[in-house]
């Protein structure tokens, strides 16, 4: 399997899928991945695997057809997979794929040239995590470790040729103390950008800390998200309703409100594609990354576009197509949250760590109610008594019309870039 010369079946490909498409593209993805996974308080599974990919991508009158194969070797069954697919799909207007043109800005390195893919690093990030751990009196229910390296090339009959490199690794853990849990993680595409030792300790305060949680009234409160809070609901509803895609079916808060204020003054949405752990050159379809202001300052600014969507509705792509599962759609690379940064823990308020359901929410209306996780009073920067889950409703639009304040630091949550968020007088349910 791994006995093939990539470059060569690309070219294949190519040459060939010009015999039967208008045009062609393709996407080479090969990795390695190891990992460690806890049961209790010891590793009960580790191993290491290796990949590859091919994804092919025919465009032949207006009818998209596309296919992928982890069979380098069964690259013409894919290539023919993609034309049978084509001839199935609606025609629309394809104005062609992108060609070797300059680029809009330099990303930052994701490749850490340190890292080194063995067993020895990841037991030395599971010790560092229990260590961690064992500054409270909780029990280890799972977690892990894991480190992975990759490399990615689009090609396409327009003369494109665009290669990348990324290196990612990662630990987590999950405490237990009597019926209480705790739950940290983090993510880097730098070894020495996580500190396994930090994330074992907060997981086990989190389970520690909830142990005499107290019930809560219900009620309006001021109400702090933490990053990661915040970017369940924001991420979850407020993203999506900038596709593009989303916009043009009317399936989006804000379709018709294009260059016009909406939200709280001092909220900014950027996403930048030079700076965070999904830093690239071009999207997923070749088309040069751009830093994209999506809201300015409470102004919609712009919608996302891939060029299948920018096409069909006459309008320019942005560079957000991404790949989850072969083919492109409209995402974004690195999601940065501004507000007005503050001092905003010293008056007494709802801290909520994380909260559950948020899929739940209603992408078009922003409506939610969801349930708190590890959530805690919290007054002049300190955590006061911890509160029994509660449920957590609202309208997350109505909410960002109004934003008591940002925290002064944020997160890196993956390629979301997200600060602590405070809200005035938000619905609790609790007893």
């Amino acid at each position: 399997m791994c006995d093939f010369d990539s470059d060569s079946i690309i070219d294949d490909i190519i040459r060939k899928g010009q015999k039967i498409a208008d045009e062609v593209e393709v996407v080479y993805g090969t990795g390695k991945f190891i990992h460690a996974s806890l049961k209790g308080d010891e590793i009960g599974e580790a191993g290491g695997s290796e990949s590859w990919v091919f994804g092919i991508r025919i465009i032949d009158g207006g009818r998209i057809g596309s296919s992928t194969t982890n069979n380098p070797l069964k690259w013409e069954e894919c290539l023919d997979a993609a034309k049978a697919g084509s001839k199935f799909a609606d025609a629309q207007e394809w104005g062609g794929l992108p060609d070797a043109s300059g680029t809009t800005g330099t990303p930052e390195s994701r490749f850490d040239e340190n890292l080194v893919l063995d067993s020895a690093y990841l037991t030395a990030n599971i010790k560092e995590l229990l260590n961690g751990a064992s500054e409270y009196n909780v029990d280890v229910a799972g977690g892990g470790a894991s480190a992975s390296s990759s490399f990615y090339k689009l090609t396409n009959s327009n003369g494109l040729v665009y290669e990348s490199v990324r290196t990612r690794t990662g630990a987590s853990l999950e405490t237990i103390s009597g019926t209480s849990t705790g739950y940290e993680s983090d993510s880097s595409c730098f070894a020495d950008r996580i500190d396994p030792y930090d994330i074992g300790k907060k997981a086990a305060y989190l389970a520690a800390h909830s142990v005499d949680a107290g019930e809560i009234d219900s009620g309006s409160y001021d109400v702090i998200l933490s990053p990661i809070a915040a970017a369940q609901l924001i991420g979850g509803i407020v993203v999506p309703a900038l596709s593009g895609k989303n916009v043009k079916a009317g399936r989006s808060y804000f379709a018709g409100k294009l260059g016009e204020k909406w939200l709280d003054g001092s909220f900014s949405l950027r996403d930048d594609p030079f700076h965070g752990q999904g830093s690239k050159a071009r999207d997923a379809e070749g088309v040069p990354a751009r830093v994209l202001d999506l809201i300015k300052d409470g102004v919609v600014n712009t919608f996302c576009y891939d060029l299948k969507t920018a096409y069909k509705y006459g309008e320019q792509s942005t560079g957000s197509a991404v790949r989850s599962d072969g083919s492109p759609s409209i995402g974004f690379h690195n999601l940065y949250f501004e507000g007005d940064r503050q001092v905003i823990f010293d008056e007494k308020a709802l801290y909520i760590h994380d909260v559950i359901g948020a899929h739940t929410a209603n992408g078009i209306t922003g409506d939610f109610s969801v349930e708190t996780s590890n959530a805690t009073w919290r007054e002049g920067g300190n955590d006061g008594d911890a509160v029994r889950a509660a449920m957590l409703s609202g309208n997350i639009f109505e909410m960002l019309k109004s934003i008591a304040g940002v925290s002064k630091e944020s997160r890196e949550l993956g390629n979301v870039i997200m600060p602590s968020v405070r809200f005035n007088n938000i619905r609790v349910v609790g007893k």
